[in-house]
């Protein structure tokens, strides 16, 4: 037996199914009882454990010290993780919903964003803000928006939205572990999604700022993140029937982008599909577009296209299933990126190496 099949086995033993909701919440346990200075601060975090249970168990562990039921001011609750971050703490604040958040913008765009340029290096500030975000569960209005694109927007900060249980896990404690300020986008539809995972001795995942390429393929690039990650997939499952080998990229994380690692699957297929629930018009759909215009023009056999959120406010939950990225959304769209270039005088082009 090798070395590495050693370790190995002992963890494929000790895998079982999780939920993204339990992996988020051994991430912040296992983050709180290695370094004291992290602290969890939110509306209903302590007694309760958090509308989606991710804070459950923290206060009975670690005391309500350090995590914190605070009042429904976000503005304030974000603004108090601002002077924890600068007295030398690890704020860890949870946004009970995507637009609840709308309050503490201007907390988060005038100082949590700006403070280490602002003293020029001198000052870091580790504030992670836990947004549930996302469409999928037919919540009313102010609890699914697809708030992404202000964050996206927003200098100086990292914006993180994982898609797997593992990454869950990992992309959380490297937030919390960082000392740049992250907005960590959870996609709420995706919390009760099961892996299974080794909670004793979690899987390592890529660091922020990298892509993974969940499915390969060759007929074009599925670009997504989020909870439009599991939909791509079955996407690519079904355009199997159509004749399309479609690559499903995971960006995991938007800020920073991982341009080498899209711009690779793209040069490699030719055409791209962007998929997003957040909407299209001044969406993160129309900067990465760009991004891999510029990158991989004369790769390119089609323009790049998007599937995204409408440009209307979220929808009341009986219409929500004809907003979001769909299967069917996706493919037509893939249709769309003229095909008829695969054929030259009757011929199909030689395939990519």
């Amino acid at each position: 037996m090798t070395a590495t099949s050693a370790v190995t086995e002992p963890v494929a033993r000790m895998r079982k199914p999780a939920t993204m909701a339990q992996a988020l919440n051994r991430a912040l346990s296992d983050a709180m009882a290695e370094d004291p200075l992290v602290h969890v601060l939110g509306e209903d975090v302590g007694t309760l454990g958090g509308v989606f249970r991710i804070t459950d168990g923290l206060a009975e562990q670690f005391g309500q010290e350090r995590c914190t039921d605070t009042p429904l001011a976000e503005a304030g609750i974000l603004g108090t993780a601002v002077g924890m971050a600068m007295y030398g703490l690890r704020p860890v604040v949870e946004m009970q919903f995507d637009s609840f958040a709308y309050p503490a913008l201007e907390q988060l765009i005038s100082h949590v964003s700006r403070m280490r340029n602002r003293t020029r290096g001198a000052m870091p500030l580790p504030v992670t803000m836990r947004v549930p975000y996302g469409g999928g569960i037919g919540g009313v209005e102010h609890h699914s928006d697809s708030s992404e694109a202000y964050y996206f927007a927003t200098p100086g900060l990292h914006v993180l939205a994982p898609a797997t249980v593992a990454d869950a896990y990992g992309l959380l404690r490297a937030a919390v572990a960082s000392d740049d300020p992250v907005v960590f986008l959870e996609p709420k539809r995706l919390y009760w999604s099961k892996a299974d995972w080794a909670p004793e001795a979690p899987e390592p995942v890529a660091p922020i700022g990298q892509a993974a390429v969940r499915r390969r393929g060759r007929s074009a690039t599925l670009i997504t993140y989020g909870p439009s990650v599991p939909v791509c997939l079955e996407a690519a499952e079904a355009g199997r029937a159509e004749g399309w080998d479609l690559e499903v990229l995971d960006l995991r994380s938007l800020v920073p982008f991982d341009d080498d690692t899209v711009c690779a699957s793209v040069r490699e297929t030719g055409r791209a599909v962007i998929v997003h629930e957040s909407m299209g018009f001044g969406g993160p759909g129309g900067e990465i577009a760009a991004r891999v215009t510029e990158r991989c023009f004369h790769h390119l056999e089609a323009p790049v296209l998007r599937v995204a959120g409408f440009d209307i406010p979220y929808p009341p939950p009986h219409l929500e299933r004809y907003y979001l990225p769909s299967v069917d959304r996706i493919l037509d769209t893939v249709a769309r990126l003229q095909w008829e270039s695969e054929w030259v005088s009757g011929t199909q082009r030689q395939e990519r190496s």
